[in-house]
């Protein structure tokens, strides 16, 4: 995860975390866990503001730039193949991918993790083969290997969250807690995140189908 994107190790978050947001002149959204500075605005969650769904400008501003961003739609086919593959859903994978890497393709992060999904060597060996495993960086790849693994956790674990802490901490550290998300503060963030804006992304596509959403402590 890039250090600029969500800097959870300087920041004790509580269970109902924060998304902070803000797109600039050049078209670029930046998220972040907490106000950065004056041009963040809350996104989803937070104090006085609607729990879920969250509706505020900035949020819409953020979920707009979902919809428009070249560097979003230049991989919507392949997010949508790997959904479809995997049997995913492609907003989940989408907020995945805005959470880890904020879309930059060639993000890499300080412990090796690389590209859209933020693919770890680990993982990769389990969930690539050799060859793609070589060729990690590239999106199509990195997005299919995050799905495959994503997919093969919510099995594990029978439950989203859970999944998502295992892919935050370990899948070790899930089963220690009940196979729960543990009580951790980067995990429970990082998990919070991603299904809040899993979530929004939920109403704007499948209004009828999604209705509320239940966080399980």
């Amino acid at each position: 995860m890039k250090a600029w994107l969500l800097s959870f190790a300087c920041v004790a978050l509580p269970a109902h975390a924060e998304l902070w947001g803000y797109v600039d002149a050049a078209g670029v959204a930046h998220f972040a866990p907490r106000q950065i500075n004056a041009r963040y605005a809350p996104v989803l969650g937070g104090v006085g503001m609607q729990r879920v769904p969250g509706k505020t400008d900035a949020g819409l501003a953020l979920l707009n730039w979902l919809d428009i961003a070249p560097e979003v739609k230049a991989v919507q086919p392949w997010v949508r193949e790997a959904a479809a593959q995997h049997g995913v859903d492609a907003e989940l994978l989408k907020a995945v991918i805005a959470v880890e890497s904020g879309y930059q393709r060639g993000a890499v992060s300080p412990r090796g993790a690389m590209g859209l999904m933020q693919i770890t060597p680990e993982t990769a060996s389990r969930y690539a083969t050799a060859a793609d495993a070589a060729r990690l960086i590239e999106p199509r790849i990195n997005i299919h290997t995050g799905a495959r693994m994503l997919a093969d956790l919510i099995r594990r674990f029978g439950r989203i969250d859970a999944a998502l802490a295992a892919w935050n901490c370990g899948e070790g550290a899930v089963r220690r807690a009940g196979n729960r998300v543990p009580d951790i503060d980067e995990t429970q963030a990082h998990v919070h995140l991603v299904l809040e804006l899993y979530w929004a992304l939920l109403q704007q596509s499948q209004p009828a189908r999604a209705q509320r959403l239940t966080l399980h402590p």
